[in-house]
């Protein structure tokens, strides 16, 4: 049986249906000529059979570098033939293209999702192949150093560090394409959020009731009305619904998952994961990240399994409401929760680019007491990541999957904040969560006071016994400790709480 093989020598490979379909059978043939680790040699023009990678790895190279025209009978990758000529044997090749950058990225994306998989269960890529357009198609021709996708990622991240509208933006691809009508571009925001999306830089998008009383999602996702106060998940008008079904509020999550794996995605940033086991501080008495202090070592004395590989994450989360019109006279609160990894060195884990927003909650009022309705698809996916994990390749380490998992060591908040992540009111006569019921409190003009800090002091320090302070002495102990059976006892006899702010429901606050 012959093999077609002319699709191998076509140059315009964006758009054609030949190459397309010859590049399916040929990836169909190879499959079952992979070597135990589902790797393969890569006939591109740039690996000439000299680099061995994962068939969907190999599905970009030859998009984007082409086939090597000297490799005619096809012996590595299936094909019978009675002796291999020396032309089979793969020759260094001085004409290979000149390298986009984001061909790195793609090729991250696409063998990280691939080499955790089991081979065979995708056919083909589908999702990239637009990606693969972008990347291959000149940005105008002539120009062989830009990328459509390249300039595409470039210009999105000009809008974001430079707060361009939407409108603006829309704006300025008009007038790109009518200044440069041949510029292979997409015709607006909303297609450019679309393509970003296949590389994994998008979110999802989940209604919310009107009173904070729950998400429609998961179970509730095809819900009309809420579950607990039964409000419509819709916008009204004059008592009837609009035209257009317009949600009351949508939570926007970004998922941590693949933006974890990212990170072990590339050699440099996964050997940056592993800083927090090699540089601890020698000594004891300086501390310069949260690995040399006492929180961290107590949680890996509590749990040694996860301590134990140096890859699993350490996050901190960190929440709290501003004004987003950036005009005070209009009262609205939203709250991002942001999430940061204590494995990177101290001097990149708080840099912007290494936070990761995972939640963007809308207002017009501030969560409150709600806050865990909203939190809730950042739990499921932390409590995954904690129990089971997931499959991730550690490009620091060989490309070897292994399955990470993460943790939640701590939040950084301030005291409101602290107030609605916890639950523990922040106002009121027993607001130390420190100090718990033994708070010392009084109402000082219509105002809680909060003294007796001469508590904490030795019992024979001397300002226990001035009288300069309230004119007493302080005799008193300082607050006991409350240990985690107390703790737990106390929310035992909390009563059960309806979340939301419905009056005939949750309540206001």
């Amino acid at each position: 049986m012959t093999i077609d093989k002319s699709w191998t020598q076509i140059r315009k490979r964006s758009n054609s249906a030949v190459f397309w379909q010859g590049l399916q059978s040929f990836l169909q043939m190879a499959k079952s000529h992979v070597n135990n680790r589902g790797f393969i040699r890569c006939p591109c023009n740039r690996c000439i059979n000299n680099v061995q990678h994962q068939l969907e790895v190999l599905e970009t190279h030859i998009h984007r570098f082409g086939f090597m025209s000297d490799y005619n009978e096809w012996i590595y990758h299936g094909e019978n033939v009675n002796a291999a000529s020396s032309s089979n044997v793969p020759q260094p090749n001085s004409g290979v293209h000149d390298r986009d950058e984001m061909f790195e990225v793609l090729e991250d994306i696409i063998s990280n999702d691939a080499e955790v998989n089991q081979l065979g269960s995708q056919s083909s890529n589908v999702q990239y192949d637009n990606l693969f357009t972008a990347l291959n198609s000149e940005l105008y021709p002539g120009v062989s150093s830009f990328s459509s996708l390249n300039f595409l990622v470039k210009l999105m991240h000009l809008k974001v560090m430079n707060k361009w509208t939407n409108k603006s933006f829309d704006e300025l691809l008009k007038l790109l394409k009518l200044a440069f009508p041949k510029m292979d571009l997409v015709e607006s925001h909303y297609e450019a959020k679309k393509l970003m999306t296949k590389m994994s830089l998008g979110y999802q998008s989940i209604h919310v009731c009107k009173n904070d009383c729950a998400l429609f999602w998961n179970e509730n996702s095809t819900s009309e009305t809420c579950p607990v106060c039964s409000e419509s998940r819709w916008k009204m008008q004059a008592g009837r619904q609009t035209g257009k079904n317009v949600p009351h509020k949508v939570l926007r999550y970004f998922p941590l998952a693949p933006r974890l794996k990212r990170l072990f995605a590339t050699s440099k940033t996964a050997k940056l994961m592993w800083w927090h086991r090699a540089g601890k501080s020698t000594d004891d008495n300086i501390m310069r990240h949260p690995v040399d202090g006492r929180a961290w070592k107590d949680f890996d004395r509590k749990h040694p399994v996860f301590a134990d590989d140096v890859r699993n994450v350490r996050l901190g989360l960190a929440a709290d409401g501003f004004n987003p019109f950036n005009n005070m006279s209009i009262s609205y609160s939203m709250w991002p929760v942001v999430l940061t990894t204590y494995n990177l060195p101290p001097w990149l884990c708080m840099k912007p680019e290494y936070l990761m927003l995972s939640l963007l909650i809308p207002g017009p009022q501030s969560p409150g007491k709600d806050m865990d309705v909203f939190l809730r698809p950042l739990i499921e996916e932390l409590k995954e990541l904690w129990e089971n994990g997931i499959d991730t390749r550690d490009a620091g380490n060989d490309r070897k999957v292994f399955k990470m998992r993460a943790a939640l060591l701590w939040t950084v908040n301030d005291f409101p904040a602290r107030s609605s992540l916890s639950g523990w009111s922040g106002q009121g006569y027993k607001a130390c969560p420190t100090c718990n019921e033994d708070t010392p409190s009084m109402r000082v003009i219509g105002k809680t006071a909060y003294f007796g800090h001469r508590r904490f002091l030795l019992s024979t320090h001397r300002w226990r016994s001035n009288l300069d302070f309230d004119g007493r002495t302080e005799r008193k102990r300082p607050p006991c400790r409350f240990s985690s059976v107390d703790i737990m006892d106390q929310l035992q006899r909390v009563k059960t709480i309806i979340p939301g702010k419905h009056p005939n429901y949750g309540g206001v606050k």
